[in-house]
């Protein structure tokens, strides 16, 4: 028996012509190994460069894996003053800079000209992880046994949204989504919904930087990173070779606004939330474990469902892709069962800039909305050599979308399960 969807709409603000409001995103910030920037990311995706490698925030030479996705050359500096930047980690300093390119990509001011009405909604999974590592090795190993003032507020899961609010004066309905990879797409569900109640615009997104010895360490705990040591042959979802993830940092941040509101200014739109789905398997992700198909594919019809799609109409899919054999084949179950059987369209491209967390999937956003803007579908990063079990429909050419539609699919440690479907605005920017 399948569950009834959950119908929030009871509360839903409607829109000048009397119908439920409408969330369309109009700017795109990428912060990520495939760049700074969205045009930046774009080029990446199109070239399949590879950007992971050896890992430098701090000497993992004594570590199984010890490749990872940094965002190489970055300066958060450039992004919020020093006094901001004392006070976060690196994790908030990537959302410093998703945020900022994201508002200047929507053409709105870094600060709200109506606070209320502006909210911040990311997710989240890890934390400041550099920031309390310093932090927690100063307690330890200094005579004065201190912590510094701000370790209470930079660690926290909730830090970068807190910051962003107060940044941007956002002072709507602000929250952070935690349900690790899943989290990214969850936001922008959750961001419609704060549209859908009242806001004009939606900070949304994720970004991540799960890189320091202890946070590293807590990964290699669950048994599914690679400890491949070349970089070609790391991380590859989907393939006969597939041996686990690598960490990576970045992810990117979008301006989620009202219809209306993105017409009345002339802005430009990238495409809409149309429809999204969230299950969970009731159960931890272990070692041994692959996720339940079932829940995952639950999603999916879900996400299917509320944006009244079928899934013959989807253009492409971009899935969690974990690079752990059982979980691509079960990820791959899921899909088949959704898409009746059938190999569904699908593109991949994590393995380019490693699993960031709650951030790769907000990333695979991006990708899905810059590919509609672009009318170009990005031929999938791989697999080489699908394995047994994988097969699925892989775009090893680039080629044109049909009905501009995009399902966007993540699976968050310890049975998180979410999916959402995007439809692009035609290359032109004007809205359909």
């Amino acid at each position: 028996m399948t569950a009834p969807a959950y119908d929030d709409t009871t509360t839903d603000r409607p829109s000048g012509d009397g119908t439920v409001a409408r969330a369309v995103v109009t700017g795109i910030g990428v912060v990520a190994p495939s760049g700074v920037g969205a045009d930046a990311h774009w080029r990446t995706v199109l070239a399949g460069q590879r950007r992971t490698g050896p890992i430098t925030l701090f000497d993992a030479g004594g570590y199984p894996t010890r490749l990872g996705g940094e965002v190489a050359d970055f300066d958060p500096a450039r992004y919020a003053d020093n006094r901001a930047l004392v006070q976060t980690d690196r994790w908030t300093h990537l959302g410093f800079a998703a945020t900022g390119l994201a508002l200047a990509d929507a053409g709105l001011p870094e600060q709200a000209p109506d606070p209320y009405a502006w909210a911040v909604t990311l997710a989240s999974s890890s934390g400041g992880n550099l920031f309390g590592q310093r932090e927690l090795q100063r307690l330890w190993s200094s005579p004065s046994r201190t912590v510094g003032a701000y370790q209470s507020i930079a660690w926290f899961y909730a830090a970068s949204v807190g910051q962003l609010s107060i940044r941007h004066q956002a002072k709507g309905p602000c929250g952070v989504l935690v349900a690790e990879s899943a989290g990214g797409l969850d936001s922008l569900a959750h961001a419609v919904r704060t549209v859908r109640r009242g806001a004009s615009v939606v900070l949304a997104g994720a970004t991540e930087c799960p890189l320091s010895p202890y946070a590293l360490a807590c990964q290699l705990r669950s048994g599914l990173l690679s400890a491949e040591t070349d970089p070609e042959r790391a991380y590859r979802p989907f393939d006969a070779a597939a041996s686990g993830y690598l960490p990576a940092e970045g992810g990117a941040v979008f301006v989620v606004e009202e219809r209306g509101h993105a017409l009345a200014r002339g802005a430009r739109i990238y495409g809409e939330v149309t429809g999204w789905g969230a299950t969970h398997d009731a159960a931890h992700t272990t070692a041994e474990s692959a996720g339940d198909p079932r829940q995952y594919a639950r999603a999916m019809r879900l996400a299917l469902g509320r944006a009244g799609v079928e899934p013959d109409e989807v253009d492409v899919v971009f899935p969690d892709a974990l690079g752990v054999p059982r979980y691509d084949r079960s990820e791959a179950e899921a899909l088949r069962s959704v898409f009746g059987g059938l190999a569904p369209p699908v593109t991949t491209h994590k393995s380019l800039t490693g699993r960031a967390h709650q951030g790769g999937s907000a990333l695979d956003v991006a990708t899905a909305l810059l590919a509609f803007a672009h009318d170009t579908l990005p031929a999938s990063a791989g697999p080489d050599t699908v394995a047994p079990g994988c097969e699925l429909g892989f775009l090893r050419a680039a080629r044109r979308p049909r009905h501009r539609l995009a399902l966007v699919c993540a699976r968050g440690f310890d049975g998180f399960n979410s999916a959402l479907v995007l439809r692009g605005a035609p290359p032109s920017g004007t809205e359909q």
